[in-house]
């Protein structure tokens, strides 16, 4: 199998992590609106009693991106299992619930291991994908939670309507009991890959490092060049990172670069958020598979474009999508009998804003889990990965209030979001395209923070395509010179069997006499 073929099936596999958050975020509104749900749970402060099952996974989530901060120890592929084992957890409670105490405590619980999976997926895509194709890799992140979305939407449906008024509990224990198996499956089936060869080198394991570089990129080959020039540099800006490594959160602030990164990071996460969203995500389960088609197409683009003109049209497109849905909304309300015109906003606001939100919001994960450096990856995305959850969980609670008080100028607000997003990304979100992950380093230090104008260029010292290059050319002109000087000994030591002068003379001379003698003969 091609090396990159090989890469991009496993940060397929690893995906599932999201695709389980976005089953999740999809399954519960049909849960939650089931009417044996409600004859059993919802009984007595029914508002109350929905809103905080729905608001304690993302408080789980929460604290699962903060506690991902702390797992490196475990490894990426440790990490994985161990999130994947408290989703299953939090599952097995919510399924088998029998008190709403028990499902509140599997809510958390099954939060919390999706907070850690959503954090260290995208490190553990990063970690092992060539720089070609990592923005393609790590985007599966945002693809697989629009599947895991989707999936969820129609097997809540599914069987909501097949079971409604009939008080059985499968209405909803079904739906819930379903996401753990892609779970067991991540679990179990995890450590047949390969770990995140930066990992092991930063922790000393600097052979097994090196196999599973060539494994990942050479088929096994470990003297391939690519595979030897990346592991020198690897191990090289590892060994420099040791002296400076961020055991606290508190230590992303004290440098300069660390704190440019930690400011991106979170504000690539909470500008995902402000775009909008998640205030329109719960219109229709149609639009995920919208969205899926428009991620197909971002595909092709983010490693041939680049992040910052995705990053910043897509917030760009954004706000036009919301502009036309406000005025819609503005001139005919839902109160209006105008089909035509809510046929119309429901297009601009679901369907055109969504595959917008493509371009810019696969940014969210992609650009954060590819800019700090192997000691502060795990805390650096650990804390945007918080601010999105947070962020999430702020427009959830205060769309519903804002909508039922303002109306169609809460989207105004999203308006102005989207474009101070473009706005900032325009000028401190640099281009990180092609770049190795070695070297983020010398980007954030060395260029300026306004991004345009900047002069600075990447070092060829840290691009293992470079290295390779460079080495070649290198034993190119060696191969010359020694050829060179072989020549020149025999010409120096007199040997009659050879002199380059004389030889060439003779060749000319052959050549002559040939020319003449076909000249004779015509």
């Amino acid at each position: 199998m091609r090396p990159k073929v090989y890469q991009f099936f496993l940060a397929l596999f690893a995906a599932f992590g999201s695709f389980l958050y976005g089953y999740d975020l999809g399954v519960i509104a049909s849960v939650v609106a089931s009417d044996s749900f409600a004859d059993k749970f919802l009984t007595i402060d029914a508002t109350t009693r929905s809103g905080t099952v729905v608001a304690l996974f993302t408080a789980g989530g929460f604290f699962g991106a903060f506690a991902a901060g702390f797992c490196d120890p475990l490894a990426r592929r440790g990490t994985l299992a161990f999130g994947s084992c408290l989703f299953i957890v939090g599952g097995i409670l919510q399924t088998s619930a029998q008190e709403i105490g028990m499902l509140y405590a599997g809510r958390l619980i099954a939060g919390f291991g999706i907070g850690i999976l959503v954090e260290v997926v995208p490190i553990f895509q990063a970690e092992f994908a060539h720089a070609s194709i990592r923005g393609i890799l790590v985007s599966l992140q945002q693809a697989m939670l629009g599947i895991g979305s989707l999936a969820a939407s129609w097997i809540g449906y599914g069987c909501f309507k097949h079971w409604a008024h009939t008080g059985n509990t499968a209405q909803w224990r079904i739906p819930l009991g379903l996401q753990m198996v892609p779970a067991v499956g991540l679990a179990a089936c995890i450590y047949l890959f390969p770990e995140s060869p930066r990992w092991l080198i930063d922790h000393g394991r600097s052979e097994e490092g090196l196999e599973t570089l060539a494994r990942l990129h050479a088929n096994g080959n470990k003297d391939d060049p690519y595979v030897q020039a990346e592991y020198e540099i690897i191990r090289a800006q590892i060994s420099e990172e040791h002296e400076h490594a961020a055991k606290s959160y508190a230590e992303l602030f004290r440098t300069r670069a660390n704190t440019r990164r930690i400011i991106l990071a979170c504000a690539c996460q909470a500008s995902a958020q402000m775009t909008g969203v998640s205030a329109i995500q719960y219109f229709s389960p149609a639009i995920f598979a919208q969205i899926e088609v428009a991620q197909f197409i971002f595909f092709f683009l983010i490693d041939r474009v680049g992040r910052r003109p995705l990053q910043i049209g897509g917030n760009l497109a954004c706000a036009v999508a919301f502009v036309i849905g406000a005025a819609l909304l503005a001139e005919f309300p839902p109160t209006s009998s105008n089909s035509a015109a809510h046929w119309s906003f429901i297009v601009a606001s679901t369907w055109v804003f969504n595959f917008c939100f493509c371009a810019s919001g696969t940014m969210s994960w992609i650009i954060p889990a590819e800019i700090f450096n192997t000691a502060t990856r795990a805390k650096g995305v650990s804390l945007a990965t918080m601010v999105s959850f947070a962020f999430n969980t702020m427009i959830g609670q205060v769309t519903p209030v804002a909508l039922a008080k303002v109306g169609w100028r809460y989207y105004l607000l999203f308006i102005i979001c989207d474009i101070g997003n473009a706005l900032f990304f325009y000028l401190f979100c640099p281009e990180t395209k092609g770049l190795s992950l070695e070297a983020m380093d010398d980007l954030f230090t060395n260029s300026s923070w306004l991004v345009p104008g900047s002069k600075w260029a990447p070092s060829l010292a840290v691009n293992p395509d470079a290295v390779v290059e460079m080495n070649e050319e290198e034993k190119f002109a060696d191969s010359k010179h020694a050829a060179g000087n072989e020549l020149g000994r025999f010409s120096s030591s007199g040997n009659s069997r050879f002199d380059p002068q004389r030889e060439r003379k003779r060749e000319s001379n052959e050549e002559t006499t040939v020319d003449e003698r076909l000249r004779s003969v015509i």
